[in-house]
This record gives C-alpha cells, sequence and structure tokens, in this order.
C-alpha cells in the first residue's frame, strides 16, 4: 500500500471519528434558550432544573401581577376582605392604560370579579382597584408588595407599581419569579384554576386569556404573560405531568413566538429528562446500632427527614444512598431522637441531600449484675462457635 493510499484510509477513519464524537457531544450539549433570562424550577422540591442570567433583575411587566394576587390570596385569608366584597372603582383604576377589564368610575364591583380579570385578562384597572381596595393607596400597596419579596427571600425584585406598566426601577428576577410561583402555586392553588381560565366578559366585553400554552402544551394551567417595550415578550408558565409540576420563566424575548417556543422548549426538556424520586421518608428505619450494655441489644434508627429529589432519567442508576455513623456500637442510656448518624444520597461523589438518622426508642443501661451475666453468656457463646 502506498503512502497516498494509507494516507487516504487514515483521513477516512479520522473524519468518522469526528462525526462520532460530534454525535455524542451533541447528544449531551447544555440545553440552551433563546430567551435573555430563563429558569426551570420543579415545583415541590424547588429543584433548578436550568438558569440563564436568573439573577439579572429585568422589567417582567404584567408578570408583577403574581405578587397583586398573592396579597389578594393572603387578605381573604386573613379575614381582612372577603371574595364577595363591593370594591369602589375610583377615577385612576379607571383611567389605567394597556390590558383591562373596562372597569367604570363610581362602579361598584365583586372583588372575586376584579381578581379575576387580573388573572385571566390581565386588568390593569383591576390591580388599582385591587390595590385601593386593600390599602387605601397604590403606594400603600407596594409597600406592601417590597415587603413580601423581602420575606419570600426576592432578593432582585423592586416594586414600584401594582400591573408591571413600566416604571424606572421596576424589576424582578427569573428566579425571584419562580420563588414567587411556586410559593402562591403551593399555598394558593385556585390561583391555577383562574389562570386557566381561556376567556373572561365583564360588562359584556369578552377577552380571553394570553397564554399560549394554555390548550396546547400538556398539563398546562397558567401562569402569568407580560409584555412592554421595554421588558420584551415575558411569560412564566406552568404545567404537570403525572406527578411532578414544572414552573418555566423567560423574560426578554423578541416576540410572542418566541415566547412560546422557548417556554415550550424549557418545559419539555424538564419533563422529558427529568424526574422526581423519593429516596428517605421521615421515620422510616434506616439501620439498626449495636447497643453496649443497654436493655436492648440493638436500637433502630430513623431518618428525621423525607428526601425527595428531581433527578436525570438517565442517572437514576447511578445514585447511591450511603449511612454513615461515629461508631458502629453506641453506649446505653439511648436516648428517642438522639442523632447517631446520618443518611446521604450521592451522585459523582457528590452529596444531593441528606438526613440525620435517630434512636426510635430509648434503650436504659443494665444494671452492673446484668451486665455481668450478659458479658458472661457472651463469652460462652463466642467459644461454643
Amino acid at each position: 500500500m502506498n503512502n497516498f493510499k494509507i494516507f487516504k484510509k487514515l483521513s477516512g477513519i479520522i473524519i468518522l471519528l469526528v462525526i462520532v464524537f460530534n454525535f455524542h457531544a451533541n447528544a449531551f450539549a447544555q440545553f440552551e434558550t433563546a430567551a435573555g433570562s430563563a429558569i426551570l424550577m420543579e415545583a415541590s422540591t424547588g429543584e433548578i432544573l436550568y438558569e440563564k442570567n436568573s439573577d439579572v433583575p429585568l422589567p417582567p411587566a404584567s408578570i408583577t401581577k403574581v405578587m397583586t394576587l398573592l396579597i389578594a390570596f393572603e387578605a381573604i385569608e386573613q379575614g381582612l376582605v372577603d371574595w364577595n366584597d363591593d370594591v369602589s372603582i375610583s377615577e385612576k383604576a379607571w383611567r389605567m392604560e394597556g390590558s383591562k377589564m373596562f372597569l367604570q368610575v363610581g362602579d361598584k364591583v365583586k372583588l372575586g370579579d376584579i381578581i379575576t380579570g387580573i388573572s385571566v385578562v390581565s386588568a390593569n384597572d383591576g390591580c388599582v382597584a385591587l390595590a385601593e381596595h386593600l390599602y387605601g393607596s397604590e403606594n400603600a400597596f407596594v409597600n406592601v408588595m417590597n415587603q413580601r419579596a423581602k420575606e419570600l427571600g426576592m432578593t432582585n425584585s423592586t416594586f414600584k407599581n401594582s400591573s408591571g406598566l413600566p416604571s424606572e426601577g421596576h424589576v424582578m428576577s427569573a428566579k425571584d419569579i419562580a420563588i414567587l410561583s411556586r410559593f402562591i402555586i403551593e399555598n394558593y392553588p385556585e390561583i391555577l384554576e383562574l389562570e386557566s381560565q381561556r376567556e373572561f366578559t365583564y360588562n359584556n366585553i369578552r377577552q380571553f386569556n394570553r397564554n399560549p400554552l394554555l390548550g396546547v402544551f400538556e398539563g398546562a394551567d397558567g401562569l402569568k404573560t407580560g409584555w412592554t417595550e421595554e421588558a420584551g415578550y415575558c411569560l412564566v408558565g406552568t404545567a404537570k405531568q403525572d406527578d411532578i409540576r414544572m414552573i418555566s420563566v423567560v423574560l426578554n424575548t423578541k416576540s410572542e413566538q418566541e415566547r412560546f417556543e422557548t417556554s415550550q422548549e424549557l418545559l419539555t426538556y424538564g419533563f422529558r429528562n427529568f424526574k422526581k424520586a423519593d429516596f428517605v421518608e421521615a421515620g422510616e428505619i434506616i439501620e439498626t446500632l449495636n447497643v453496649k450494655n443497654g436493655t436492648k441489644e440493638t436500637v433502630s434508627l430513623v431518618a428525621n427527614d423525607s428526601i425527595s429529589l428531581v433527578i436525570p432519567v438517565s442517572r437514576e442508576k447511578d445514585i447511591e444512598i450511603i449511612t454513615s455513623f461515629d461508631d458502629e456500637t453506641v453506649k446505653a442510656p439511648v436516648k428517642k431522637g438522639e442523632v447517631l448518624g446520618k443518611v446521604e444520597v450521592v451522585l459523582d461523589d457528590k452529596v444531593l441531600a441528606s438526613s440525620d438518622l435517630s434512636a426510635s426508642e430509648d434503650v436504659s443501661r443494665l444494671g452492673f449484675f446484668k451486665i455481668l451475666i450478659r458479658n458472661i453468656i457472651n463469652f460462652f457463646k463466642f467459644f461454643s462457635k
């Protein structure tokens, strides 16, 4: 074989290897989104499965209204207001621009209708009417919004109004939006019944929900769209499939189509590549330790906390559950609830979650003569083997 043929054959092999390498590289490449800022969270655990610029404060447009609705639900729960309250409509509320439910000055409108209007058609006039009904003025309401944000750990959010209309310094981060959305879904799941409504009619004016995921993406039932020129097209979406709920946030997309596509891609990525797994249940017996000089020779150890995680589907078999103790034998007396070990869920030598292991019962110490008798018995047992 001459040098040219050898070179030609080697070149073919190299090209084949490059193709194979690129195939695997693409198959396991990190998911990427076109959104300027985005996050994907599993709702029950709060695990973040994907994020891009998620801590950057950006104009959130009408996604702001998730906080407005949270304060309304909390006020109802606290008995400060009632779903059937009559809300007086001010001139300020009537004059609001952008999306509205077309409230009229001087009208008396049921609080439930206003909350529904905010949820389904993103009513800016409804936000002001709600704020004034709850706290007298929108400014006072905004102070409550900012206080709740701090309490929820939303460190990159500042509210200037109740609707999300452009205002200097009015910002939220994608991560903060996900935190807020998870909280309201967990504590006030009825919001999803409102947010998933496809249309809303008030004063004989029929309007439609702008959430592009509803009726299109399997399990989608919320949560809030937003758009202004400075914010771009935004959406916090959520969907539930089987026993898992995903929350996606996309900010600063370029069009309605891109907003829809990036949200759908995020949710699809989550449902296809991750699963929820229960590893440890609180109170479950995990191990048994020997007890030295105790009224019982062993004590069961139970997990203090449950461990449920969202894990990559492809890595489920690689997960390890590891227990550890200061000593394989504990000296009596042992108190119920005494921490004697730890259980860890590990992947690639990284601890994903852990729980302390505690004694399931009291074990008293034997008296001197009983200890002596037990030691004699154990001595003869040893030599009789």
